[in-house]
């Protein structure tokens, strides 16, 4: 007996129905009478808003979400299995390990949104169909599709993206660490400053892609191509400038710090100058006052505790290096780039000279994109032409017309009263 395929057909959803199911979802996760789990497998949502919604582990399988309004929800755990998501507005939305294999992202804005360890890889979608007392399953394969989305700032670290068609999508600042990218189409993706570091980028395809100052420092690259690619500035295993491990540097940062304790009656200045630091792993709660590191890597280091007042580091790359704590005080940063930093508590502001003159802290054009500048002092500090987009300023002590001349697209958090 022959028999076909059935098509599965979708139950339209009001907004109020939609409303009603989120709030019981909400209920039930509150552990509140009346409450129950979010189910909208198979229902067209298209143009509907679930903004703000709390929607963990909710079963969006095969769901049409096309042109929604899903800004800021979270649905971390949730099946978006095959889900359509087109055009969706999902910007500061999470999705922690969702599920979102054969999903079509085609166009969707999903700017700071965090996908950490989701997966997006191909999904096969079984629909029954019962004849006669038989049941016959047609499976169709569905390769998820993120062509044109918007992926600015997201999160995508340790999340599977293998096989994923992405071409010309922006993941401009994306943190990508660990990603599992085999096989994916990025043709002509924008991916500058997108952290790839331990990535398996095998067999991917970055053919045409603009690819400015991204990270693939211990990333997976065999089979990957590159042709015609903008790979300028990207920040690979290989050494930049003048390796550290062929200077004394134990010497010269026990000099340095001699020189600092006897106000330069003992030791000398270090220059690490166009050097790359990376090799030293870590530098912690050092006293490296007015150190002079121009252009030199930092990428990575912990930096944790470490006083650098009025230090040189004019174009240096410190991008997620850990500074939390640190005393960075009139410290030199012109064009440097501090991207994912961590400078929680950090002191940014103005250096005592004497009892008139003060050292402003020069920020000047400085990229700080996502970097966590919680409870960080920059009262004082020279911003001009900063980037701080996607920037954490909780608690930051700042004057608000500092921001006047800065790039804060997506900021977070309250400045300190």
């Amino acid at each position: 007996m022959n028999a076909t395929a059935g098509e599965r057909r979708y139950t339209k959803l009001s907004q109020a129905q939609v409303d009603a199911i989120c709030q019981k979802h909400e209920r039930f996760f509150q552990c509140k009478p009346g409450g129950g789990r979010a189910v909208f497998a198979w229902c067209d949502l298209s143009g509907l808003s679930f903004r703000g919604r709390v929607l963990q582990d909710a079963d969006f399988t095969a769901a049409i979400l096309a042109d929604c309004d899903l800004a800021g929800c979270n649905f971390d755990k949730s099946n978006l299995f095959c889900a359509d998501l087109q055009l969706a507005n999902l910007m500061g939305a999470s999705l922690r390990r969702a599920d979102l294999r054969g999903a079509c992202l085609r166009g969707a804005n999903l700017s700071g949104v965090d996908l950490f360890e989701a997966d997006l890889r191909e999904g096969a979608l079984a629909l029954p169909d019962k004849h006669a007392g038989l049941a016959y399953v047609e499976i169709s394969m569905r390769t998820s599709e993120a062509t044109y989305a918007n992926l600015r700032g997201a999160n995508l670290e340790r999340s599977k993206l293998s096989g994923i068609q992405a071409m010309k999508a922006d993941f401009t600042d994306a943190t990508m660490k660990g990603c599992k990218l085999v096989r994916a189409n990025l043709k002509q993706a924008i991916m500058h400053n997108v952290d790839l570091a331990g990535a398996d980028l095998s067999g991917a395809d970055f053919t045409g892609a603009s690819m400015k100052d991204a990270v693939l420092i211990g990333a997976k690259t065999d089979m990957m191509r590159t042709e015609q690619a903008d790979m300028s500035g990207v920040l690979t295993d290989k050494i930049i400038g003048t390796d550290v491990k062929s200077l004394p540097y134990g010497e010269m940062l026990q000099d340095h710090a001699l020189w600092v304790d006897s106000l330069g009656k003992q030791g000398k200045p270090s220059t690490f100058d166009k050097a790359d630091l990376r090799a030293l792993g870590q530098i912690r709660n050092l006293n490296l006052t007015a150190l002079s590191a121009r252009g030199a890597v930092f990428y990575g280091l912990d930096m944790s505790g470490i006083q650098l007042q009025g230090a040189h580091l004019e174009e240096a790359d410190l991008r997620n290096c850990n500074l939390k704590g640190a005393d960075l005080r009139g410290v030199r940063m012109y064009k440097a780039r501090l991207d994912g930093a961590n400078l929680e508590g950090a002191k940014l502001g103005a250096l005592q000279i004497d009892a008139t003159r003060v050292l402003p802290a020069d920020l000047r054009e400085t990229r700080m994109r996502g970097v966590n500048l919680a409870d960080a002092d920059l009262r004082l500090a020279n911003l001009e032409g900063a980037d701080l987009s996607r920037a954490n300023l909780e608690g930051a002590s700042m004057k608000l017309e500092a921001l006047e001349h800065v790039t804060c697209v997506g900021l977070r958090g309250r400045l300190a009263s």
